[in-house]
């Protein structure tokens, strides 16, 4: 398998790669939305990412990525007596295809153990192998309604149950969902929109300086893959080493009151339905403030990232032909600055 193209090779797309980056950083964000043209690189970047995440740590045999110190109950490799060894692999990203069946996604019945020895065994699906990792969704706006409910319950709670053939089953499925699209091709539905924590809209490059070296490395990465990861493989490390270090802190970073009040004025300004949207702001200002390298979040972290953690959020207004990321920044101004009016 070919080595995915260098993350810090792409040209552009800064707010789309600051997002995949905060929610490396922090998992508790809720994942990524991705929504633009085709051929944007919404599907690279994603794929590139995945060579950039941390290593976690995993027993021998373990189906379920568990932490070491915390084994799924089923977990025959992490619940038994005999101690085994830990060992580290790169987080897992995990494509889920839009033609997926239930039971490749939730898991099934083993039925090769089943007709041979006649043992009910649970063989683990996609959501099993994205525990602890990333679920990445291509065209997520055409995902069927019955995987879409089926996300969204996995993701409220966490815990995927798997009830059928004689089996009841439960296992961890935490996992960063990130989900890519071209929205002329359909609307998400607005439960699953919900669950995003941030939503980015990428565009093609309006420069000719930029669609000139998109063009360049996508060219030299064709003609020599091996040999354009290894020219870009150093700033790949600096990038990883960046991810790995904000993670490490990520706990220690203070978020003021001041910031706080700040996140909660912007979304009673914009009508934000319920408390997702400040507590997604603060958590993406956290994560910011953490790749940075400050132990504090500043109004500025929060001003940088709330049109990407509340553009998602917004009722429509037929009186309002402005677009949400500019009714975001509209009402992000208005607090700051103190003036009256609604978004």
């Amino acid at each position: 398998m070919s080595a995915p193209f260098p993350f810090a090779a792409i040209v552009g797309q800064e707010e789309m790669k600051q997002a995949l980056l905060m929610a490396a950083v922090d998992p508790l964000l809720g994942g990524v939305l991705v929504f633009g043209d085709r051929g944007t690189g919404k599907s690279t970047a994603v794929r590139a990412l995945a060579a950039l995440l941390p290593k976690i740590e995993l027993r021998e045999g373990c189906r379920y990525n568990c932490q070491p110190d915390k084994p799924a109950d089923i977990c025959p490799a992490c619940t038994g007596d005999k101690p085994l060894r830990v060992r580290t692999e790169p987080a897992p990203v995990i494509d889920l295809p839009l033609g997926a069946t239930e039971d490749r996604v939730c898991g099934a019945l083993d039925l090769e153990r089943a007709l041979v020895s006649g043992e009910k065994a649970f063989e683990p699906g996609l959501l099993a192998r994205a525990n602890r990792g990333f679920l990445y969704i291509d065209e997520v706006n055409l995902l069927e309604d019955h995987l879409v409910d089926l996300l969204l319950d996995v993701a409220a709670s966490g815990v995927n149950l798997v009830e059928r053939e004689g089996l009841s089953v439960r296992h961890p499925a935490r996992f960063v969902l990130i989900g890519s699209g071209n929205p002329e091709e359909g609307e998400l539905r607005p439960q699953l929109l919900d669950r995003f924590g941030l939503s980015v809209d990428v565009a093609s490059p309006d420069t000719l300086k930029e669609r000139v070296e998109v063009v360049r490395r996508r060219e030299a990465y064709e003609r020599d893959r091996d040999g354009f990861v290894r020219a870009w493989s150093r700033k790949d490390a600096a990038v990883r080493r960046k991810v790995a270090k904000a993670q490490a802190m990520l706990d220690q970073v203070e978020t003021p009151d001041a910031v706080l009040e700040l996140a909660a004025n912007i979304c009673l300004r914009l009508g934000v339905d319920g408390l997702r949207g400040e507590l997604t702001l603060m958590r993406a200002a956290r994560a910011r403030a953490a790749l940075a390298g400050r132990n504090e979040v500043t109004k500025a972290d929060l001003v940088a990232i709330a049109p990407m953690a509340l553009r998602h959020r917004l009722r429509r207004d037929p009186l309002d032909e402005a677009g949400s990321a500019v009714r975001v920044e509209r009402a992000v101004g208005e607090v700051a600055n103190g003036a009256a009016g609604h978004a």
